[in-house]
């Protein structure tokens, strides 16, 4: 028989896979804090010895980690290193009840949508005067913002539907006032988040007012740069646009995964889209916001993707020069739509054509980093690593994009602070450059 550890009661927070579940695992310990428990998050020495692990169930890859990391924590209680685990987030929302019967010896499961059930089997309540209240993990100076949970949209590939349900939005004043909070906490940008940023508003409001919002945050004092992440191509509001334009603080930037460009898989992947509609609308970004970076994601190994439609595809990236891209090979996810669907293309298939998409894009991502060389951005910066300051220009979002880096030993920067950057030198993802102002 294991025996109970001698530490004081302290809880881990462990989060898995996307930005969404950073923001929720922060909202849990902020309640925490609130409750007078001691709570850390990702403790390097796994410190605690009661463990929340909020987890991902998005794909195969993200559902293996959270899996290793249950066990991982379970094993931990088993020598008696930890005394109690909880899992939550997505996965548990999805399998629960396969993961009670297979991995039995966690304490409790929670769903997407059981905070306050996950509070009261941590002993403590859930206190709704919370309003953007919470223990933000990221640096200082930037913090995530969810502006709605949840999705409406039925994309044939996508399980996220199941794991979060449909798109609820929040109201703007609670939006606005979680900012508030934030740039009073020292947050100069804010990186607006949601399954799809474009529903906004419809539920509540009945008309897209991701404009709308964006007009009242630009209003918030202390806050700099507003980034807008996972946008949908379909029914885009184009008002966006404008003030994205007109609105130095709202960033030349938005994360917008596409998916494809063929039109025969768009259609069978739900997207509500076409070739042509989508090459369209990046022309009107060009045209409305011409220094616009675009990121996007798309899948490869689709059911069905034939050579043709993947070379369609490569062209399709050659052409569009998008400033930041990510892909990924398609998962066979039950329950969706597409599960129905013969899952027929290998995987030695799928990942020979992920770094084939990403070959070319370093290319072209290569190339746009020259043209900045010799040019001046202003930066923030994130962090220090070995000999260099690392920062990012306002078209990088962290951890995704590329990095603007300073060498350590000649230049001080502070953590935290804008400062304009002259670029010397760039390679596929990174520039180097110095202070314009000696340092």
């Amino acid at each position: 028989m294991r025996t109970k550890s001698t530490k004081k009661n302290k809880i881990n927070v462990v989060t898995l896979g996307c930005s969404k579940n950073v923001y929720d695992s922060e909202v849990l310990m902020g309640q925490l804090k609130a409750n007078g428990k001691e709570v850390v998050h990702e403790d390097a020495n796994d410190d605690g010895n009661i463990v929340v692990i909020n987890t991902c169930g998005f794909i195969g890859d993200a559902k293996e980690e959270s899996i290793n990391t249950i066990l991982h924590f379970v094993n931990k209680k088993e020598s008696g290193e930890v005394d109690k685990v909880f899992v939550t987030g997505c996965l548990s929302e999805r399998y629960k009840p396969d993961l009670e019967k297979e991995i039995s010896n966690v304490d409790q499961y929670f769903g997407t949508h059981d905070l306050p059930n996950l509070l009261k089997a941590l002993e403590a309540d859930y206190k709704h005067e919370l309003i953007g209240e919470r223990l933000t993990t990221t640096p200082k100076h930037y913090a995530y913002l969810k502006i709605a949970e949840g999705c409406d949209r039925p994309c044939s590939f996508c399980a996220i539907p199941l794991m979060r349900g449909g798109h609820i939005s929040t109201p703007m004043e609670e939006i606005v006032i979680e900012a508030e909070k934030l740039a009073k906490k020292g947050v100069k940008e804010l990186i607006l988040i949601a399954q799809d940023l474009t529903y906004y508003g419809l539920d509540i409001y009945k008309k897209r007012a991701l404009a709308d919002l964006l007009k009242e945050l630009v209003k918030v004092e202390g806050i700099e740069w507003i980034r807008l992440h996972y946008a949908f191509p379909s029914g885009f509001p184009l008002d966006v646009l404008d003030v994205m334009k007109n609105e130095s603080k709202v960033c030349n930037y938005l994360d917008i995964p596409l998916q494809h460009i063929n039109t025969e898989l768009l259609r069978s992947m739900k997207r509500g889209t076409t070739s042509a509609k989508t090459r369209k609308l990046l022309d009107q970004f060009r045209e409305k916001v011409p220094n616009m970076a675009v990121r996007t994601t798309l899948i490869v190994g689709y059911p069905g993707e034939t050579e043709e439609q993947f070379e369609e595809l490569k062209q399709f990236v050659k052409d569009s020069k998008f400033e930041r891209m990510g892909c990924f090979a398609y998962s066979h996810e039950e329950n969706t739509s597409a599960f129905d669907l013969i899952d027929d293309v290998p995987e030695e298939v799928k990942q020979k054509r992920v770094a084939d998409l990403m070959e070319i894009q370093a290319q072209v991502s290569f190339e746009l980093n020259q043209e900045k060389v010799g040019k001046t951005y202003q930066c923030i910066f994130d962090r220090k690593e070995g000999d260099h300051f690392i920062g990012r220009t306002e078209f990088d979002s962290p951890d995704v994009d590329n990095d603007v880096l300073v060498d350590a030993t000649k230049h001080y920067i502070q953590v935290g602070q804008f400062i304009d950057i002259k670029i010397t030198e760039a390679t596929d993802f990174d520039l180097y450059g110095e202070p314009t102002i000696s340092s």
